[in-house]
């Protein structure tokens, strides 16, 4: 059974890859992916995502995440494929300030999972589509701020 953390990012995915019109069209598009779900729990998981319908250049109501996050597709990868793989590309750290380069559409989801960890280190993250910027409180090692990444990112370094 795949995890729900991996099921929400799914649904972020196949909202941003392609127009879905209704839950039907997003059971299925999860189903290919390989994940079992009811349309009780896809409600509420579209809840939680704060999913909304708007209107798309020829009037059709789809799907769109708020705030405009976007997880792009590259090539032919699957969600299942993007799953697979953290999106980590690097991390450097400047005072207390740490940026995190991920691949194009990860670092949303990535910030997302950092915020909710709820460090005590970290004030806060901005992510874009690629860079995520994280303020640190001031004197924290940053060993201490890797190895909690680290937890989150299993390929940090």
């Amino acid at each position: 059974m795949k995890k729900k953390a991996d099921r929400l990012d799914a649904i972020k995915m196949i909202i941003s890859g392609k127009e879905v019109g209704s839950q039907d069209e997003l059971l299925k598009a999860l189903e290919d992916e390989g994940f079992e779900v009811t349309q009780a729990t896809l409600s509420r998981d579209l809840k939680q995502l704060k999913v909304a319908k708007a209107a798309n250049i020829n009037g059709k109501y789809v799907y769109v995440l708020p705030n405009n996050i976007m997880y792009k597709r590259t090539n032919a990868q699957s969600t299942s494929e993007m799953l697979m793989h953290s999106g980590f590309v690097s991390l450097h750290f400047s005072g207390n300030l740490a940026v995190i380069r991920t691949r194009p559409g990860y670092a949303s989801s990535m910030a997302y999972d950092i915020d909710n960890r709820e460090c005590a280190d970290i004030l806060g993250t901005i992510a874009g589509d690629d860079t995520i910027m994280m303020v640190i409180r001031e004197g924290i090692p940053h060993g201490r701020i890797r190895d909690f990444l680290s937890e989150i990112i299993p390929n940090i370094k």
